[in-house]
């Protein structure tokens, strides 16, 4: 080979360059909003407590050896740490530890299925409302009006009180009394949504309006309901604490946190510590909800970013102006 075209083999354009680099593929919205979710220190806070409780809530029968259910007078009101009972026993001798652990169970199932059905009914209601507008829209929220009328708590007494209160009719009730507000979330987003040009396509090439709602209008308002849905597990479960806490909720030999509060009424005076543990309990699950609420809010809001600079150029002037 000649010099000439070792020197023409050795030289490589720029664009045989630029073409031979692999393109990056820009990360999609899921995966934009997790990294701006990792870095929020309350959610991942707020994350990390919510898992330790699920966790320790499936694994509560490796986690401990007695049985919540199991009734001992004998070893009534033990102390924490007496005869291995890691956070005493109760006045019928039931050990605490376990008790909150299946407890755990209980509480989170009620409050994440309250949640997802309030979020599969408001969302339907909402979406068709929204969309339809007209004589739909205004039944639909004439009934979201009259179920904000009438206060809750009374209402789910009342038909707990008729029908029962079995586990399932209170997670009925709680569904059905918890749908308003997600309801006129989708609505404004869907009034806003409506009116864009890409309906507008969808509706001139012959998608049907089923198809518009579900497969269009519904992706672009899932981060809003995701949001709220989030927020509703916490005021779920503050729900149910405070129906067992009246008797009207979860009934023995079940266990949740409200009927642990509401069996330590009597003893507050004896040992406090029985109403202490199930209500530090209810108070972190619905903190670490309301952060992982709050994260996700900011890291799917697609103003954050420029909020942010503007705070770093506010700072920064600030900054310069004590200088």
């Amino acid at each position: 080979m000649s010099e000439a075209n070792m020197q023409t083999s050795a030289v490589i354009s720029p664009v045989e360059v630029q073409a031979a680099k692999p393109l990056e593929r820009p990360p999609g919205p899921w995966r934009t909003a997790w990294s701006k979710f990792r870095r929020n220190p309350y959610a991942m806070t707020g994350l990390v407590v919510l898992l330790v409780f699920i966790v320790s809530g499936l694994a509560a029968p490796w986690l401990t050896k007695y049985d919540p259910a199991k009734i001992d007078l004998l070893y009534a009101n033990l102390k924490a740490g007496t005869d291995a009972h890691l956070l005493g026993t109760d006045e019928m001798g039931r050990d605490i530890f376990a008790r909150l652990l299946y407890s755990a169970r209980v509480s989170l199932l009620v409050g994440f299925a309250v949640a997802a059905g309030s979020v599969v009914i408001g969302t339907l209601v909402g979406s068709f409302s929204g969309y339809f507008g007209g004589f739909i829209d205004t039944c639909f929220m004439r009934l979201v009006d009259v179920m904000n009328s009438i206060p809750l708590l009374f209402l789910n007494i009342l038909v707990l009180a008729i029908f029962g209160t079995e586990f399932s009719y209170m997670i009925i009730v709680l569904i059905l009394t918890s749908w308003m507000s997600v309801a006129r979330l989708v609505r404004g987003t869907f009034l806003q949504l409506r009116e864009m040009q890409y309906v507008e396509a969808a509706r001139a090439i012959g998608v049907s309006n089923f198809g518009i709602i579900f497969r269009h209008l519904l992706r672009n308002a899932s981060f809003p309901i995701i949001v709220n849905a989030t927020l509703m597990v916490g005021a779920a479960i503050l729900s149910e604490s405070a129906l067992s806490f009246l008797g009207l909720g979860i009934q023995a030999p079940q266990t949740s946190w409200g009927l642990m509060l509401s069996n330590a009424q009597e003893f507050m005076l004896v040992d406090p510590l029985q109403a202490v543990y199930p209500g530090v309990c209810i108070l972190l699950v619905v903190l670490a909800v309301n952060f992982i609420g709050d994260g996700i809010q900011d890291s799917l809001n697609p103003r954050q970013k420029m909020s942010e600079r503007r705070i770093d150029r506010w700072r920064k002037s600030f900054l310069k102006s004590k200088i």
